[in-house]
């Protein structure tokens, strides 16, 4: 198995799917190997914003309703290539390193290989592995499979696990997101002529505003969850005037709100609080967000997954597509891999858990579907 899961993890980490690439070459490659070892696949393609090619795969193991998935996700963040090797796998001191290890090609591994040591005829319920891209664009191959794969709109396993990096603990709620563009339009001129309009100074009292919110946001007890660690939302503001000259006036500034949604907060509040300042001063507004993840720990996957690694559930700050999926399955995220590692120089995942979570990943199959 340590060969087995090792090897396959280094094949997808040498193929280079960073986000803004298309992940069709990656996808050749799991499509092949999917269907080598039985499952039936099927590929659902769509072009991205900037015109790239993208790709989502559903396989499929066994027949009937119900049953367990295990979705993961293709693409990566950029390598970072001028400070190590990032798409040159090696294996080093009892981990293997390189773009993905942990996030997510380390986890996929594990669950194909899992999913492949299952002996098809004794499945009384069916396995899937759903494997997206551009989930660190904001999960949107994930809400792509949701509207158009024929698999699903037939069946939804009714359990799934999501193998993002936990360190083999079993996550039964996280943090999701809420990004807030807010954008300031002025007009460019040199400063001698004082005839410009600084998009900074436009900005500047939303700004302030912002400032105070934030305070508020790390104080006040109704902002908090105390389930979480930390229980705070990590409001969080970036500002860009595109590196304006300081003898120019800006002609345009960006500012960036970002904060942490968590379940049963005030997310909407805060929304709400931030459009109005913004239009208080007449400035440009969009916002997204991603939400929060949760499932009671006494869920049959929670408790599954419990058992099948000897620990108990807990919560994370970070967001997976779980968030996306809880509509249609039961989740539970549990994976190799931690995720102070994930999107590192030299990131890596621990070749010992990278076998745990075969080991557990077929246990909860064993439980639930055979």
């Amino acid at each position: 198995m340590r060969d087995e899961v090792v090897e396959l993890a280094q094949q997808l980490i040498a193929i280079q799917s960073e986000s803004l690439l298309s992940n069709a070459t990656i996808s050749d490659f799991l499509q092949k190997w999917l269907e080598k070892h039985g499952l039936a696949v099927e590929r659902i393609c769509y072009i991205d914003p900037n015109g790239v090619e993208k790709v989502n795969l559903i396989a499929q193991m066994g027949e009937g309703t119900g049953g367990l998935g295990f979705f993961s996700h293709s693409d990566t963040v950029p390598g970072d290539g001028a400070q190590w090797q990032p798409f040159n796998p090696r294996v080093e001191d009892g981990k293997l390193y390189g773009r993905g290890s942990c996030d997510m090609k380390g986890p996929l591994a594990a669950s194909m290989i899992a999913v492949a040591g299952i002996d098809a005829s004794k499945l009384r319920r069916p396995l899937y592995i759903a494997i997206a891209a551009d989930e660190e664009m904001g999960h949107v191959g994930a809400h792509h499979i949701q509207k158009e794969s024929a698999t699903f709109k037939q069946n939804w396993p009714t359990w799934t696990v999501i193998p993002e990096p936990t360190e083999m603990l079993p996550v039964y709620a996280h943090k999701g997101g809420a990004l807030i563009t807010v954008t300031a339009t002025g007009r460019a001129a040199h400063t001698s002529l004082d005839t410009g309009i600084s998009a900074n100074f436009l900005i500047a009292p939303f700004l302030a505003e912002m400032a105070e919110l934030a305070k508020r946001m790390k104080s006040e007890e109704r902002y908090k969850n105390h389930e979480f660690d930390p229980p705070t939302n990590g409001f969080n503001l970036t500002i860009d005037d595109g590196g304006c000259a300081t003898n120019v006036t800006a002609a345009k500034c960006v500012a960036k709100v970002n904060f942490r949604i968590m379940p049963n907060d005030l997310h909407e509040e805060i929304i709400a609080q931030i459009e109005a300042a913004a239009r208080r001063y007449g400035l440009a507004i969009t916002h997204r967000k991603l939400m929060p993840f949760i499932v009671p720990k006494d869920a049959p996957i929670v408790q599954a997954a419990c058992r099948a690694v000897n620990a108990a559930a807990m919560n994370v700050p970070f967001g997976t597509e779980a968030e996306s999926y809880q509509r249609y399955t039961q989740c539970v995220v549990l994976g190799p891999g931690g995720i102070g590692q994930a999107h590192t120089v030299n990131e890596f995942v621990r070749i010992d858990q990278l076998e745990q979570a075969v080991t557990a990943f077929q246990r909860i199959i064993t439980e639930l579907c055979m």
